[in-house]
């Protein structure tokens, strides 16, 4: 059991979880930026000195961010996950079978699917601790994420509605309006991570090292609020009986071909290279980087981003309705869906879908992390519905549907 003296008060750690045991003012502070959940009773209080202990922005002592690893690279270090993981684990497949290898591709692969979940306008990356100051957003994963999150918060709070709460990391997009006033919800989110195993000569051709996501990792990817420029690793599609697929470059033009009843479908790819040093610099982007093709043909990042991560492709699905204006002709004048993100205070509408980001802070259980990436990625498996090639499956949700339910819900007014 560790002892974190905050100005003279005594905080204990008792499994992985924060319990204040006086000040009320440091109660405030560890709940603001810990995220204090259920710890087991403290037995006893001793006096000492008063020692200031000071915080990161992500919720945890400044000198627990530290370089760790053989490569010296910075992420934060490990901890327990505050519950009983062993329930949320089971044989996978209910047989305890391990997946096939992905050859001939020449990356494992970790995939799993996520339900939607809370709607607010709230961005714990752009604006941390400012609830209400965004545009629109529509969270899964952590089902407590809102603007005051941090890693250390998600670390030992929230559910998740990707699969079990051993993945309680934030992940969150524009949400989907429909354009009378309400918010369509994705019927599902699907995650799909992927790399070079580690041991691949590649590696050290496409960059430095391959290595195993740094804990605490936290950026946006996508379009560019602030500068309008994109990075063109979105786009839209249509899945369904009489969906036209494709990869389309915005709502409008996927709608010409996606039917009442199909799934209308935007895709988006994080960037897999990273420069090492920062977990979050101050415009949440430059610290990764996507890899190029040189002239010499050869596929590599940026040498100022050496470490290639898996990188994940995020795609969320949504049941097309009426409300979708499928004429493939648009104006500001249209009645249709759109991004949250397309219509903002100040500037001109942009046509819809043309937005489209995406926003994610890890926090993975530690030893989860390790079984996907030592397993589905390092040994080049095909890993799908949170399989952890490795004979366990993260548990689904017992509540888990292909559909939202509800699927239309009211824009929040704050």
């Amino acid at each position: 059991m560790k002892k974190l003296w905050i100005a003279g008060a005594v905080v204990l750690a008792a499994s992985s979880a924060y319990a204040a045991t006086s000040e009320r003012t440091v109660t405030e502070t560890a709940a603001d930026l810990v995220r204090v959940v259920a710890a087991p009773t403290v037995q006893a209080v001793t006096a000492a000195p008063a020692k200031v202990v000071k915080l990161a922005a992500d919720g945890l002592p400044v000198d627990a961010i530290r370089k760790t690893g053989k490569f010296g690279v910075t992420q934060q270090p490990s901890y327990d996950s505050n519950f009983k993981t062993d329930p949320l684990l089971v044989p996978a497949w209910g047989t305890g079978s391990l997946p096939q290898s992905g050859a001939p591709d020449v990356v494992g692969a970790f995939r799993f699917i996520c339900m939607p979940g809370q709607v607010l306008k709230d961005d714990p990356i752009v604006y941390p601790g400012q609830p209400g100051k965004s545009h629109l957003h529509q969270f899964f994963g952590n089902t407590g994420a809102n603007a005051k999150s941090t890693y250390g918060s998600l670390r030992f709070s929230g559910d998740s509605t990707c699969n079990n709460k051993l993945n309680r990391s934030a992940y969150w997009i524009p949400a989907m309006l429909n354009g009378k006033g309400k918010v369509v919800r994705p019927d599902y989110v699907s995650i799909y991570y992927k790399r070079l195993p580690e041991s691949s000569p590649t590696c050290q051709i496409e960059g430095k090292a391959c290595i195993e996501m740094p804990r605490g990792l936290r950026f946006i990817f996508g379009y560019n609020m602030t500068t309008g420029k994109t990075d063109n690793h979105h786009y839209f599609n249509c899945d369904g009986p009489t969906a036209k697929g494709g990869h389309y470059p915005d709502i409008v033009t996927a709608a010409q071909n996606c039917p009442v009843g199909n799934r209308l479908g935007v895709i988006i790819e994080a960037p897999g290279c990273w420069n090492g040093k920062d977990l979050n610099p101050g415009d949440h982007r430059r610290h990764m980087a996507f890899a190029q093709y040189g002239n010499d043909g050869v596929h590599r990042c940026p040498a100022t981003h050496p470490y290639i991560v898996p990188t994940f492709t995020l795609g969320a699905w949504y049941t097309v309705d009426e409300d979708l204006d499928r004429s493939g002709k648009w104006d500001q004048n249209t009645s249709t869906w759109s991004l949250a993100s397309d219509t903002m205070p100040g500037m001109p509408t942009a046509r819809p879908g043309t937005t489209m980001h995406a926003d994610w802070i890890g926090a993975w259980d530690d030893k989860v992390l390790a079984m996907w990436t030592e397993n589905c990625i390092n040994k080049l498996l095909n890993c799908a519905g949170g399989d952890l090639g490795n004979g366990l499956q993260l548990k689904m949700r017992d509540d888990f549907s292909w559909n939202a339910n509800p699927r239309l819900v009211d824009i929040p007014k704050s």
